[in-house]
């Protein structure tokens, strides 16, 4: 096989997959991530509205869940997949063990960068009279947004490794190929070119999230 056939027939069908499954996961995680973030930093023992039971419940829930292995997750949690998209195999079902696996990972990153603002900041705006809502959004968010900025990007590379290991137990995209039609028949051009492909991905990801960052915080 050519490697034109071999791009056109196996590898960009598998690449579109991935982008799919990193789009949509990536998208839901994030909000999901950010909302949770949000309940985080409001709760917290020094936070806008201290509240140590909803805090701590949702602390240990989000370290229940990133101590799970991706591919136990995917598991452990089929037969909520299953209930939810009617299936265990395939793009739709894959988003589903990645957006809750990476929804704890992005809410704490999100925390971690809404907890370095200054304290400083928010005592000035609440000494201007402003709600606890605008503290969070015009001071905390604007002041956070470019080390939230930086997460994102380190939560899509992220997101793309869980992508490929999902490959591996049917979710499609360069994982499967890698591991279907690379290693388990001995084609290394196969492997290989898949694994070349998601090195690249990475480091577009990263060559594109560097210069966003960059604009981000030049402005802020």
């Amino acid at each position: 096989m050519s490697y034109f056939d071999l791009f056109t027939k196996i590898l960009f069908p598998s690449l579109k997959e991935t982008l799919v499954m990193v789009f949509f996961s990536t998208l839901l995680a994030t909000v999901a991530g950010f909302l949770l973030s949000i309940v985080l930093t409001y709760t917290k023992e020094n936070g806008l509205k201290p509240n140590k039971i909803v805090y701590k419940f949702l602390d240990a829930l989000i370290n229940i869940i990133r101590s799970f292995p991706f591919i136990i997750l995917i598991v452990a949690i089929s037969p909520f997949t299953r209930l939810l998209v009617g299936t265990t195999i395939g793009i739709q079902a894959a988003i589903v063990p990645l957006t809750l696996g990476m929804t704890p990972f992005i809410a704490r990153l999100f925390e971690n960068n809404l907890n370095e603002v200054n304290p400083n900041l928010i005592e000035a705006a609440k000494s201007f009279g402003a709600s606890n809502l605008q503290v969070f959004f015009k001071v905390l968010v604007v002041e956070a947004f470019p080390a939230m900025v930086a997460s994102s990007i380190l939560s899509i590379i992220s997101v793309l490794g869980s992508v490929a290991m999902a490959g591996t137990v049917g979710a499609g995209g360069l994982g499967s190929t890698a591991v279907i039609y690379g290693y388990q028949n001995f084609d290394d051009k196969i492997l290989y070119s898949a694994v070349i492909l998601l090195i690249v991905f990475v480091q577009i990801i990263q060559i594109v999230g560097n210069f966003i960052y960059r604009k981000v915080k030049k402005v802020g």
